[in-house]
């Protein structure tokens, strides 16, 4: 009967004992979750740190056979033929016929010029030739006779050549007379001012009345001509496009007076030569002008889509990075890992270049690249690759 308490006793403590190793169990199993759990939160944020720590790119591979672009040039409209119309004759301008803008002919007469001094010079040259045809014929009658006489031996061998010879002068003299006549003539032709081919009347610098100096150049114009039915157009080339402007290649252009209107161009011909100054070569168009839109002397703004460059590969201009090493691309490997490499502009476009060497046609060029990067350095590619500047 004494030993019930205790046995009661010890059944309490073993189960206290019991509970303590239970709870303690379980602090343990709350510390380990605990230090687990921090331990993959650490490694989690230690990943997300090194992956927040490659850059991330996007990446363009380069366009095969780059288009060749275009080029902007101003130019000047000119007729396909002009003339500055000067007098031939002296005198006063006696009437005229044709005022700007008149359309004429070939031939058709322009104005006329009273020549009253050339009329007399005209009027002696022919007097002076019937003299000297009278003189002629009697030198040569006189010749004939001493001729006759010969056989007689009335008269010298030395009298008989004197009158053949001075027969012979007196003939010059007509010849002479006659050429005088003809040149007069001529320039009495003059007179009559006649355009010298189709064409418009673009300037008329004279009036009735007015007293015109013959010149050759030198003096005031009297009219312009010039034929607008085609115009050459002249474009200076820089050197660097010249050899892609080939002869029947067409280029389009647009003149202030009709904006929104294109107009055609053929090439013609190329100076060949590059000028000094300005460091491009002279090329001429030719545009048809039926409707006579086109002005001579006007201004235009020319068109011309280059050809293609076979070899060249074109990339955007954000792409290029320019520093202390030079002209350089950055470019993704398959593991990601940068290298660079340097390259050589032909073409430069404003928002994209063509490179003519230091590239490949497979490689992944970075569009934009971040600042700091170093040749190995891995990226991480975010964007598909874009062809030349455009997606695929």
């Amino acid at each position: 009967m004494s030993f019930e308490p205790t046995s009661r006793a010890s059944g309490a403590q073993r189960q206290l004992s019991l509970a303590g190793l239970v709870g303690g169990a379980l602090a343990v199993l709350i510390v380990v979750g605990g230090v687990t759990h921090r331990m993959k939160s650490e490694h989690q944020l230690k990943g997300w740190t090194e992956a927040q720590a490659v850059p991330s790119v996007n990446v363009v591979i380069p366009a095969k056979e780059a288009p060749g672009g275009s080029l902007d040039l101003p130019g000047r409209l000119e007729a396909f033929e002009s003339a500055p119309i000067y007098a031939r004759v002296s005198g006063y301008l006696k009437s005229w016929s044709v005022d700007i803008g008149t359309q004429v002919k070939a031939g058709q007469v322009l104005a006329e010029i009273d020549t009253p001094e050339l009329d007399e010079q005209l009027s002696q040259a022919r007097a002076d030739l019937a003299s000297a045809k009278a003189d002629a014929v009697l030198a040569k009658s006189t010749a004939d006779r001493w001729q006759s006489l010969q056989d007689s031996d009335s008269v010298s061998r030395q009298e008989i050549d004197e009158k053949t010879q001075d027969a012979a002068v007196k003939e010059a003299r007509v010849q002479a007379a006659q050429a005088n006549l003809d040149r007069l003539v001529a320039t009495k032709s003059f007179a009559r001012i006649v355009a010298p081919f189709d064409g418009v009347i673009t300037a008329r610098e004279t009036d009735v009345g007015a007293l015109i100096n013959a010149g050759g150049g030198s003096g005031p114009q009297l009219f312009s001509v010039s034929s607008v039915d085609k115009l050459r157009l002249y474009v200076r080339v820089p050197q660097e496009y010249a050899p892609q402007v080939k002869p029947g290649s067409v280029a389009t252009f647009a003149v202030p007076e009709y904006p929104g209107k294109p107009f055609k161009a053929t090439v013609v011909s190329l100076a060949d030569s590059v000028n000094e100054a300005s460091g491009t070569t002279l090329v001429q168009l030719l545009v048809d002008n039926p409707d006579h839109q086109l002005l001579p002397g006007g201004f235009v703004n020319l068109h011309f889509a280059l050809p293609a460059r076979a070899n060249a590969l074109r990339l955007p201009a954000s792409a290029l990075i320019f520093d202390n090493q030079g002209l350089r691309v950055a470019t993704v490997d398959g593991s990601n890992a940068i290298h660079f490499k340097p390259i050589a502009i032909v073409q430069d476009l404003g928002n994209a270049v063509d490179v003519s060497s230091g590239l490949a046609a497979s490689d992944r060029v970075i569009d934009t690249p971040p600042d700091g990067l170093v040749e190995g350095d891995h990226v991480q590619v975010i964007a598909p690759a874009v062809k030349g500047g455009h997606h695929e």
